[in-house]
């Protein structure tokens, strides 16, 4: 008897063996391999946002129209445009310092200035003023916006422009963009703007204010008349001309160039045409699109300019359709279509504010400013300076757009977590909720489970499974456990930032765990949820179409934990394992469990955290680059959550941590 039990001993111990020597080597063969193409994921997600496309409204008549407008307006503005701001900044008086004259040749016929102005408080840009020699009464005015040039104003097509402006009546002021110009350093990329979104005060908000300052100097100008005021701008500036111009109607006749296309446009181009974060900033798709922002400009004089072959975006043949198309009906329910213009530059192909689509707006703005037509530009070529001679200057102190939000974060203040029960069910009750709407969870389910590999080699069997969801959106993972695991067994889900998949290293470096996991009898599932591993889009797509879903309402932070729920739901129904615990890796997918775990406190038995933050102010301190990980910047988050907080969300599920990320950099 003895004997028969030592022999059960020794066969024991010899599988256990060979399973510690199996496992390594199995996980090394089917993690890194992939389920489904980018190609297929990025198909997913161009129709998952065309399915939340904002649709382009149908008045009956220019007086509905004039009214729903309107209501845009006061939506847009009030709800993301201002939104987190004070509204002693939001209301205060432009505030512009003059800074010296431009030199300017003798008898030149118009005189320049440079100017710094203040965004909000710490915060400065810099402008130049171009006036006529000879300012008699009130002259229309031209608001110019730059796009991204490096060398800002001193841009020698933008030299040209307000310098015929000036020349043929107009007061022309010119401003530099953030992050160009003597305002680019490097915390001034536009990406940021998220950082501010974290904290709970709109990026987008301090674009739009940065541009407004500019208006509200020209509209109280004793020279301007504020009934003939335009807007033009290229590229970028002519993002920021449709926005102002659609949400400020002291812009009485626009000219966006090269600068904007609907969602649909821009998903036609996988992963999408180029754009900045404040293009696609939070909520400001949801609802309302470029189309409507283009619409919003009806009845007031605009010509649309765009290049047929753009080296950039924004194409006119491929534009048209979607902007001046689809918008010439709403200019008609004024019977003002003659207003709307439509012009596709094809003597320079490339992205170009150049001598055609000059001669096109100085011909537009002399037809509706009552000024005299002289379409040929007027040649400038001795009067143009260089940046340093045009250079305003900004304080030495100058605030950037991530020093304005670890401002703002310096000022939040989390609550503490209840420590009597009655209280801290009413708060976790009251935070779930809160949660909940932040990232706009909406809980997902399984719609079909793609088996489509699996292995079974000595002690270590797996299964390869896509998962479609039923928001159309998809997730990979391997279920894996040794061949005499019980059915029933306790299930570890896994996840990680890198997902699952990639280099046998990443597999070492990433999914130690995995092996000791499955020898110690669990069944275990590696999933990549959306955005990571398998379930990223194309080279490039991860930033873009993680802002077009916040753009739209959608967070990707809501979204991935949406997944990580409604997998392990499935897990459960399919696996029937006696309980369900959860290891992450990394900060990305720290935050995923968590979010997940105080959502659901009863699906997770435990969540494992490896190589995670100690507190999201590290986003802020390291920086973490937003355009990498769109997932961390959700709107409100940091404002209204930290880490401990989502931990105390978890219970009953018990939080354990290590390795965590260093906080500086």
């Amino acid at each position: 008897m003895k004997i028969k039990v030592f022999l059960a001993f020794l066969i024991t111990l010899a599988s256990t063996f060979a399973m510690a020597q199996t496992v390594p080597g199995t996980i090394h063969e089917f993690l890194p391999s992939r389920l489904q193409s980018a190609d297929v994921v990025t198909y997913q997600m161009q129709q998952f946002l065309l399915q939340r496309a904002p649709k382009l409204p149908h008045p009956s008549s220019a007086l509905q129209w004039t009214a729903e407008a309107q209501e845009i307006r006061r939506h847009v503005l009030n709800e993301v445009i201002y939104y987190g701001w004070p509204k002693a900044w939001i209301d205060s008086p432009p505030k512009f310092e003059d800074m010296g004259a431009v030199r300017v040749p003798t008898g030149a016929g118009y005189r320049a200035e440079k100017f710094r102005y203040e965004i909000v408080p710490g915060f400065y840009s810099t402008a130049v003023l171009y006036e006529p020699a000879h300012l008699e009464g009130k002259v229309p005015a031209v608001l110019n916006a730059l796009g991204h040039y490096p060398t800002g104003k001193s841009m020698l097509f933008e030299q040209k422009l307000c310098i015929n402006e000036a020349l043929r009546g107009m007061i022309a002021l010119s401003l530099t963009l953030l992050d160009q110009g003597e305002v680019k350093v490097d915390a001034n990329e536009h990406y940021f703007g998220s950082d501010l979104d974290l904290v709970g005060v709109s990026g987008v908000g301090l674009f739009y204010l940065a541009m407004r300052r500019g208006l509200d100097y020209l509209y109280d100008n004793p020279h301007v008349d504020k009934n003939r005021i335009a807007m033009t701008g290229q590229s970028g500036g002519g993002w920021q001309t449709l926005i102002l111009g659609a949400l400020d109607t002291r812009v009485k006749v626009a000219i966006p160039v090269a600068g904007f296309a609907s969602l649909a446009g821009r998903l036609a181009r996988a992963p999408g045409e180029p754009g900045d974060y404040e293009q696609i900033a939070p909520d400001l798709l949801n609802g309302q699109g470029y189309q409507t922002f283009a619409a919003m400009l009806a009845p007031r004089p605009t010509l649309e300019l765009n290049n047929a072959e753009d080296s950039c975006c924004f194409r006119a043949p491929l534009v048209k359709p979607y902007i001046y198309d689809a918008i010439k009906p709403f200019f008609a329910l004024y019977n003002k279509e003659s207003n709307f213009n439509f012009h596709a530059d094809t003597q320079i192909l490339a992205h170009n504010y150049d001598h055609d689509n000059r001669q096109q707006t100085y011909r537009f703005l002399a037809k509706w400013f009552n000024l005299p037509s002289s379409p040929d530009e007027i040649p400038v070529g001795r009067d143009l300076n260089t940046y340093s001679q045009l250079a305003a200057g900004v304080p030495a102190n100058n605030l950037t757009i991530l020093g304005l939000a670890k401002q703002f974060a310096a000022q939040l203040h989390h609550p503490s977590v209840p420590t009597a029960s009655t209280a801290r069910a009413a708060w976790v009750k009251t935070e779930r909720t809160k949660l909940a709407k932040i990232v706009n969870y909406q809980p997902v389910s399984v719609e079909h489970p793609w088996y489509v590999a699996d292995t079974n080699h000595d002690t270590v069997e797996s299964v390869s499974l896509r998962f479609t969801l039923s928001n159309g959106l998809s997730a990979t993972g391997v279920w894996i456990k040794s061949s005499w695991t019980p059915e029933g067994a306790p299930m570890t889900i896994v996840i990680n930032d890198a997902g699952r998949g990639g280099s046998d290293k990443e597999v070492s470096d990433h999914y130690p765990e995995v092996g000791s996991l499955v020898e110690r009898g669990n069944q275990v599932l590696v999933l990549s949820v959306l955005f990571t591993g398998d379930a990223n889009p194309i080279s490039g797509g991860i930033g873009r179409f993680g802002y077009m879903m916040n753009a739209v309402g959608d967070p990707p932070l809501g979204l991935e934990a949406a997944q990580l729920i409604g997998i392990a739901h499935w897990a459960q129904q399919h696996w029937h394992p006696s309980k369900i615990s959860l290891e992450s890796s990394g900060y990305r997918m720290q935050l995923v469990s968590l979010v997940a775990g105080a959502l659901e406190p009863d699906l997770f038995k435990s969540i494992t955290i490896h190589r995670g933050m100690h507190t999201m102010n590290y986003i802020l301190d390291v920086p973490v680059h937003a355009a990498q990980v769109p997932d961390m910047f959700c709107r409100d988050f940091y404002k209204d959550f930290d880490l401990n907080m989502l931990k105390a969300m978890t219970s009953p599920a018990v939080v354990k941590e290590s390795d965590y990320v260093s906080s500086v950099h």
